[in-house]
């Protein structure tokens, strides 16, 4: 019922390069429960249920343009998750910004 490829997608490529990977988030939960029930023969009758839920949520998307490699999520992220989420750009943007100056 639940496989790899519903957690991570397939790779959706474009003409232009970008490769875009789908990525969820499976949960499920199991319940069972029983008890007697009062009657008045000798042997009292068992009652019981059980259940069983499954959901699959959309967590965000891998993008992969060359060689650089972004999760964008799906569900708005916190100026926390973006500032973390930026850090390798930054620290691409200032080398390159050294490596000018030094020239």
């Amino acid at each position: 019922m639940v496989d790899v490829n519903t957690i991570v997608g397939d790779i959706i490529e474009s003409d232009n390069g970008v490769a875009v990977v789908p990525i969820s988030r499976v949960s499920c939960g199991f319940v069972a429960g029983g008890g007697e029930c009062a009657s008045k023969s000798e042997q009292p009758p068992f009652v019981g249920g059980s259940g069983a839920g499954l959901a699959v949520a959309p967590v965000g998307f891998i993008v992969i343009c060359g060689e650089q490699v972004r999760l964008i999520p799906v569900a708005g992220a916190t100026p926390f998750d973006r500032a973390i989420e930026a850090i390798p750009q930054l620290t691409e943007q200032l080398q390159a910004l050294l490596q000018k100056c030094k020239k």
